[in-house]
């Protein structure tokens, strides 16, 4: 007999009551991470919406993966292909990977439309000087 616990990120673990307290945790990702290609949940930008702040080091990164030659959605397919699973099938079928270069899209105008919105305000706070050098630009 199983008893489900669930949690408010969709995953949930279960575990064996046959074997009283002696029972051990089965944790079962339910694979749904990338949700559905064809919906975006824009309630997911709320934060960002309210606060209106981004670390430097956040956007740069966000900016570059909006490239043409360095889109999301072709840096991840190639992170993919070097998957041992890959061989048997794609990891993330071409609709979800489409996805995400358009849910990109849409943090990059939530951030824009912040910069605009706080005219003289600092939207995007500077944390580059605060990296480790490892992860500074040479």
């Amino acid at each position: 007999q199983f008893t489900a616990v669930r949690n408010m990120d969709r995953h949930h673990y279960e575990t064996f009551e046959n074997f009283g307290n002696d029972t051990f945790l089965l944790h079962l990702d339910n694979g749904r991470a990338f949700g559905r290609h064809s919906k975006d949940e824009p309630s997911i930008l709320a934060p960002l919406k309210q606060c209106c702040r981004i670390r430097r080091s956040t956007w740069l990164r966000l900016l570059l993966l909006s490239t043409p030659q360095y889109r999301l959605s072709d840096v991840m397919r190639a992170s993919l292909s070097r998957d041992p699973l890959h061989r048997v099938a794609p990891l993330l079928a071409e609709p979800h990977l489409a996805a995400l270069d358009r849910r990109l899209n849409a943090v990059l105008k939530t951030v824009s439309r912040c910069q605009k919105q706080q005219r003289g305000e600092e939207v995007v706070y500077d944390d580059l000087p605060h990296l480790p050098d490892a992860l500074a630009p040479a």
